[in-house]
């Protein structure tokens, strides 16, 4: 239940999630759970593990369609598995070439625990963890900022989201799930950030 502690952050996401049609909710609490299942599907075809999948998804994601990322991820993880890293290198991706190389070391790591420090970032670090499905992590881009700070900013004109910040949106984001889960609507951090996205995208014509 709401009360005089929940913060402003929180009740911005939850008005933002009250405005949620049945069909925006289903469609946002299934996102991560059918990302997941499409990295359990490549990992499966191509003999690797879930999180190195997940992981190249998450390293390829920036600047990129999701549509696309998934078709590059899928023709990078195929290239290496056939000719290693020299052959990876050689499939045209549509995000930064840097990114790219992060999903090749996915790929060579041996330890799940190394592929965090791998991707290094916190939204692409978030991203990862929300396809594998780890609780209380939030993927937090300028839309889920706008969100929580409650009117729609361009990208351009969203600020740096900073450790501090980044912290702040997550606990927000958490906050607000355990509202929804105690009003009887169990949900994820991961799933409130979803369904309100998609929500959000509704409301303000968002094409990207």
């Amino acid at each position: 239940m709401i009360n005089n502690e929940t913060t402003i952050g929180t009740r911005n996401i939850l008005a933002v999630y009250a405005l949620a049609t049945t069909g925006e909710v289903v469609e946002g609490r299934d996102w991560y759970a059918r990302a997941n299942k499409i990295a359990a599907a490549i990992a499966g075809a191509h003999s690797i593990s879930i999180e190195q999948a997940a992981g190249v998804i998450a390293a390829l994601s920036p600047s990129n369609r999701w549509e696309r990322n998934m078709v590059d991820a899928e023709n990078l993880v195929r290239a290496y598995r056939a000719g290693g890293a020299d052959e990876a290198r050689k499939i045209k991706v549509c995000t930064f070439g840097k990114m790219k190389e992060k999903a090749i070391k996915v790929l060579e790591s041996e330890w799940h625990d190394e592929i965090d420090g791998i991707l290094n970032g916190r939204k692409i670090v978030a991203f990862y963890r929300c396809i594998i499905g780890c609780d209380k992590t939030v993927c937090v881009d300028g839309h889920a900022y706008s969100i929580w700070f409650g009117d729609r900013m361009t990208l351009k004109d969203v600020p740096s989201i900073g450790k501090k910040l980044y912290g702040t949106i997550t606990a927000d984001y958490v906050e607000a799930a355990m509202i929804l889960t105690k009003s009887g609507q169990v949900t994820e951090p991961y799933e409130v950030q979803a369904v309100t996205w998609v929500t959000w995208r509704r409301l303000h014509g968002v094409t990207k």
